[in-house]
């Protein structure tokens, strides 16, 4: 069993661990681009608007939708579904806000679950690919070992072409590592500004119920 699939793997070789850490690199990249595209068009002046978005309220919700509509991003998205019921009472907005955050929190972790997996997985594949190398390796070695070879310099020359794996998957792991991280941060303060924002929204609705 063993023999067959040391075989097989010789036969299968690793180059086809290299063409298929490529291709997630260039999806890693692709992805990296669109999420800074992404997060690019939908940011939002959150410290600007909390400044005007009480005296919008004032004014009625038909203003406070106005203020908000030409932003697309998390914060303001979600206030304008809780403007939009407003006449329901705070609870109903509440609840219309969780929601409203949950959807958009989906919008902006799109993808980031495929930049996590290759930053811990592919490292994995690098290695995968040393191993079948250097089975591969010792199979030719064995060969050419006995037409003659010099065996001290096929062993290093055959493990170091095998490593070339492991390299490459530290290669392309490190990079989605790093994206993946920056974009979760990003999530993070557009939740918190979304937050900020639904906080001054709850206490329009509050105080204005206590009057």
């Amino acid at each position: 069993m063993t023999d067959t699939l040391a075989r097989l793997f010789d036969q299968v070789g690793a180059e086809w661990v290299l063409w298929l850490l490529l291709g997630l690199a260039v999806a890693s990249i692709a992805i990296a681009i669109e999420r800074t595209l992404f997060l690019w068009q939908n940011r939002v002046p959150v410290a600007e608007l909390q400044s005007k978005l009480l005296a919008a309220l004032d004014q009625g919700p038909a203003a406070a939708e106005q203020l908000l509509v030409p932003y697309r991003g998390m914060a303001a998205q979600v206030v304008i579904a809780g403007v939009r019921e407003m006449g329901r009472g705070p609870e109903a907005v509440a609840e219309v806000i969780a929601a409203a955050t949950a959807n958009q929190k989906a919008r902006y972790e799109r993808f980031l679950l495929f930049l996590s997996s290759l930053g811990a997985n592919a490292p994995f594949i690098g290695l995968l690919g040393t191993v079948i190398g250097i089975l591969g390796a010792f199979a030719n070695l064995k060969q050419q070992v006995g037409a003659g070879g010099n065996r001290q310099a096929l062993i290093m020359g055959s493990i170091s072409e095998a490593l070339v794996a492991t390299a490459v998957g530290l290669a392309v792991a490190i990079p989605a590592v790093v994206a993946y991280n920056q974009f979760r941060t990003r999530v993070k303060q557009s939740t918190a500004d979304t937050e900020a924002l639904s906080a001054m929204l709850m206490a329009h609705l509050k105080t204005v119920r206590k009057v």
